[in-house]
């Protein structure tokens, strides 16, 4: 089902209230209907409105992918039952012998399904610093097929150049005789369609773990993808939609419901978490007892200059490391009252995670010190509470340290 969607016509804040919550042609009702039914009414074998069956579409999650290729600037959207779902459909366009090029500093899930349940196929992972775009064209050969980033990276908060990518020569020229393969993905689960949108910088596709910042009140999980408007990509989504239905891993109509209502204030919740990350940052970067703190936001993060380039905003991710000891860390992490100890980021409320026992635990030891990630290092996702509550939440989990 072609999904064009007109993304000129609004701003944003618009776009992600009335794309895809057209008020319904029968009621009138201006809310996007829940529709629950499995299998849909044929007048004939093969002659149906569009839809036969849900986990092949439903007009639910239809209203979800047209929004979320909107608020992308994109031409196709493919919602799934989780951000590693999305991911995995990307992955089924590899086949044995092709490279992928990575970040090195990835979410550990991310890493996890290329080691754990691709390589084994012969899909071979290349992981560099992507800070530096030279990296990445020094691996570039006739056997790559994707460049993977995230921008910023999940936990250090690094940044990729992605016009940069995009316009390396050897990438393009490569591109230019493989139909428009490498293709470049980027994760912009971190930023958010609100602060940063990849696919005007020369990405190919955009993936979203939605459970995060997209649905933003930690009660759905949920991912996406997006594609840009050209040729050659019409013909990657009709491959990432056949995936999509055969292998079925597609939210149900009423996380796609819950999701849509969650973007209509995606604007309000990522200006509100950003200002708070920007206090909350700027108040770590002078405590006697954090040595690093990492956000974008911040002068003296390293690339400061391009997240104001190719970002609108700085986003609601900090990651901290204490001066201290791994008992140091946990204790601090668990004595806070606002920020929860847990899983996930991007809700309203903040949450603080640790890591190396959770989000990368499955990431060998040896690789998350090498690129930085120690065992004193704790990620805060600020949420859009007073910021003057959050700051004394830190200082009194602090001050047990």
């Amino acid at each position: 089902m072609t999904q064009d969607t007109n993304t000129t016509l609004w701003k944003f804040a618009t776009n992600a209230i009335h794309i895809g919550s057209e008020a319904d042609k029968e009621t009138g009702a201006v809310i996007t209907p829940l529709n629950l039914s499995t299998t849909y009414w044929q007048e004939a074998p093969g002659k149906n409105k569009g839809y036969e069956y849900s986990r092949s579409g439903n007009p639910t999650r239809a209203a979800l992918e047209r929004n979320l290729a909107a608020l992308e600037h994109g031409r196709f959207g493919l919602a799934f039952a989780s951000g590693l779902g999305a991911i995995d459909c990307v992955l089924r366009l590899l086949k044995p012998g092709d490279k992928v090029i990575a970040s090195d500093d990835l979410y550990g899930g991310s890493r996890r399904i290329f080691t754990k349940a691709y390589e084994k196929y012969g899909i071979k992972f290349v992981y560099v610093d992507a800070t530096d775009v030279k990296n990445i064209e020094n691996e570039v050969d006739d056997s790559t097929k994707m460049i993977w980033l995230e921008t910023p990276t999940n936990p250090l908060l690094r940044l990729t150049d992605l016009k940069a990518v995009a316009q390396l020569n050897n990438l393009i020229e490569l591109k230019s005789k493989n139909s428009g393969y490498p293709l470049i993905v980027v994760d912009n689960t971190f930023m958010s369609p609100y602060f940063q949108k990849p696919l005007l910088l020369g990405a190919d596709i955009v993936v979203h773990s939605t459970t995060k910042y997209i649905n933003g009140h930690s009660d759905v999980v949920g991912g996406a993808i997006v594609l840009n408007d050209n040729d050659k990509n019409e013909n990657v989504y009709k491959e990432l939609k056949f995936f999509q239905n055969a292998i079925g891993a597609v939210p149900s109509p009423f996380d796609c419901w819950l999701t849509l209502r969650g973007i209509k204030t995606l604007a309000l919740r990522m200006e509100q978490h950003n200002k708070n990350a920007q206090k909350v940052a700027e108040y770590l970067s002078s405590h006697k007892k954090v040595k690093t703190v990492n956000y974008p936001g911040l002068k003296s993060h390293p690339q400061h200059e391009l997240a104001k380039k190719q970002m609108t905003g700085f986003g609601g991710m900090i990651s901290i490391e204490l001066d201290g000891s791994f008992e140091d860390a946990v204790k601090f992490a668990s004595n806070l009252k606002l920020f929860a100890l847990g899983e996930s980021l991007g809700g309203v409320e903040s949450l603080i995670g640790h890591p190396a026992t959770m989000t990368h635990a499955s990431v060998p030891r040896e690789h998350r010190m090498k690129i930085g990630l120690s065992d004193t290092l704790l990620r805060l996702s600020v949420g859009i509470e007073d910021a003057d509550d959050l700051m004394k939440d830190i200082e009194q989990g602090l001050d047990k340290v």
